[in-house]
């Protein structure tokens, strides 16, 4: 490694450091915005909310590193221009190759990174991170919001304050599990407890109203204290069994896949897609690094160029996302256009590599005879 690939190499992981750093910030600050309600409502400490997000930092990592990296070098070999180093260097006698090896080292290495992310990071980190917050969900649920009135499956209740203790104030609860003789409660305090059974209301100072739908008869019991159970309900996220997603899955479980209870008929090309993708999607790495170095340094060095060099290699590189989503879309309809899916990713390398690492004919300067 000469020094010119160091000098350039050290500009491109510095910069693509700071960029994916800038990237992952900003995303992460959005993602996490919809976990707020965990702290306010569902009274998740702050430690639990960072660990949720940051488990979710593989997820979109692999979308990021790519462009990050397709900036980076537009930037770096962009002032290298501007700069005149890379005319110097071209004058020198330095190849396409010579020119073109920082950006592709570091390309290398971000093909390696997105593998380790498909194969290991995403899986088991969102793994984690469901698991989390199904865990979180399935324990708080079933906290009362104040002033408000709060859906259980077949039970409604109503809290009127909740105090700095953890008391509930001015409870009315509603209780349709037996749809025959559906219960009223009302009591002036209780709280809320979680046993090994499931949840409780233990209410003080109250009574339970009931009518019999058949006979039409009208009871009511006071009493000093009453246990609302809440063990039965199993919707609003407290399901027994966690259907776990694509995004969570081996490699193995997700070409496998199959309809079954927790995989429906036509969500089964989606599992198979997701595999195929976390195979695919690393090689666009080196696929957008290639065309921005080909867009940049294939042919001769002009300032004048550059913007329009700069906005065709981005328009490409859109063009290029926008109809991996769409292919992803329509191979999961049709599974016998998967092939295309790998098509998709390495070709715009291959033909990119092919013009750029190729001797560029330049037109030699007219010299006049010696004597002249």
């Amino acid at each position: 490694m000469n020094g010119f690939t160091r000098y350039v190499l050290r500009q491109l992981v510095v910069g693509m450091i700071l960029v994916t750093a800038g990237l992952s910030c900003i995303i992460w600050l959005s993602q996490s915005l919809r976990f707020i309600e965990m702290i306010v409502n569902q009274g998740v400490g702050i430690g639990t909310f960072i660990y949720l997000t940051i488990l979710m930092l593989p997820s979109f990592l692999t979308l990021i590193l790519p462009i990050a990296l397709f900036c980076i070098v537009l930037f770096v070999y962009s002032k290298l221009i501007s700069d005149r180093e890379l005319v110097v260097m071209r004058a020198a006698g330095q190849s396409q190759w010579s020119l073109s090896k920082p950006a592709l080292i570091l390309s290398a290495v971000v093909v390696l990174m997105g593998y380790v992310l498909n194969l290991y990071l995403l899986p088991n980190s969102y793994k984690t991170f469901r698991e989390l917050h199904w865990k979180i969900s399935k324990y708080t649920h079933i906290l009362l919001k104040e002033g408000a009135f709060t859906n259980l499956s077949n039970i409604t209740v109503y809290v009127r304050e909740r105090s700095n203790d953890g008391q509930l104030l001015g409870i009315l609860a509603y209780d349709n599990r037996n749809k025959e003789k559906p219960e009223t409660w009302m009591a002036a305090k209780g709280a809320l407890v979680e046993t090994k059974t499931g949840a409780r209301v233990v209410m003080f100072d109250g009574n339970r109203q009931t009518v019999d739908k058949k006979t039409n008869n009208f009871s009511i019991l006071y009493f000093d204290q009453g246990i609302l159970d809440l063990k039965e309900l199993k919707s609003g996220g407290s399901s027994s069994m966690r259907h776990r997603e694509a995004r969570e899955r081996p490699l193995n479980e997700l070409f496998n896949a199959k309809p079954s209870e927790e995989i429906s008929s036509r969500d089964v090309g989606k599992f198979i897609i997701e595999g195929h993708k976390r195979l695919a999607s690393p090689f666009t790495a080196l696929g957008f690094t290639l065309i921005g170095l080909y867009f940049l340094i294939n042919g001769n060095f002009s300032r004048r160029s550059q913007t329009r060099q700069i906005t065709v290699s981005v328009v490409v590189v859109v063009g290029l996302l926008v109809s991996a989503l769409g292919l992803q879309n329509l191979a999961a309809k049709n599974l016998s256009l998967i092939p295309l899916i790998y098509i998709h990713a390495v070709l715009p390398a291959l033909i990119a590599g092919f013009f750029l690492l190729r001797t560029p004919r330049f037109r030699r300067p007219h010299t006049l005879p010696i004597g002249v």
